[in-house]
């Protein structure tokens, strides 16, 4: 078993990912509490990873490869689509021998904003908001509550980040601390501790 709790959410100016860094080893014990689970693949790319640590990591490391080869190749950055659909590829050809890997792909490019998921077997599909890993349904009360067509990133971050702290909350597999980051027509960026815990303030009863 495998706990986590990623979010992807499309806004109308960017996309956003969220995740816990809690990385646990069975069911009960805590291998790692500071796992980067967004992952930058190019300036205006990045996904998110649950699963095997291993496998995933194999996974974004495959993307980023064809990613800095087309960017050789063609002075742009590859489309999110192209991505979203090579990560599809790379999950289906191991289908026999699957990575144990449910992805998030997030990014920002010549036709805007983009989220897509793909799970261990290859599966390919675009959405609005999506959560992965073991506390993926308490976040989702949050984001089908919360979430609206046409949301600006800024309004964005808040809801993904209290899915996730939702999700500390009740999930023992996830837990001990969120990144946030945001893709947009100016890149790639991640929140910073301060701008994470003010957001967070009002969530936890702090101010």
């Amino acid at each position: 078993m495998h706990g986590t709790t990623t979010v992807g959410l499309l806004c109308s100016d960017g996309a956003v990912l969220a995740t816990d860094t809690r990385a646990v080893a069975g069911t009960f014990f805590i291998a790692h509490k500071n796992v980067k689970k967004i992952q930058k693949v190019d300036d205006h790319l990045a996904m998110t990873i649950a699963g095997g640590v291993a496998d995933a990591q194999n996974v974004v490391d495959t993307l980023r490869y064809y990613a800095k080869i087309y960017k050789l190749e063609h002075g742009i950055g590859i489309p999110v689509k192209s991505v979203a659909r090579l990560a599809a590829t790379v999950f289906f050809s191991a289908r026999l021998y699957p990575y144990i890997a449910d992805v998030i792909v997030a990014g920002y490019d010549d036709s805007g904003a983009n989220v897509y998921n793909i799970d261990l077997f290859g599966s390919l599909t675009e959405e609005k908001y999506f959560s992965t890993g073991s506390g993926s349904p308490v976040a989702y009360g949050i984001l089908e509550t919360e979430y609206k067509e046409g949301i600006s990133v800024e309004q964005g971050v808040k809801i993904a980040m209290r899915a996730v702290a939702a999700a500390i909350k009740r999930n023992t597999g996830t837990g001990d601390s969120i990144d946030a980051a945001v893709i947009n027509k100016d890149g790639f960026r991640e929140l910073t501790q301060e701008e994470k815990a003010r957001i967070l303030a009002p969530f936890f009863g702090r101010t």
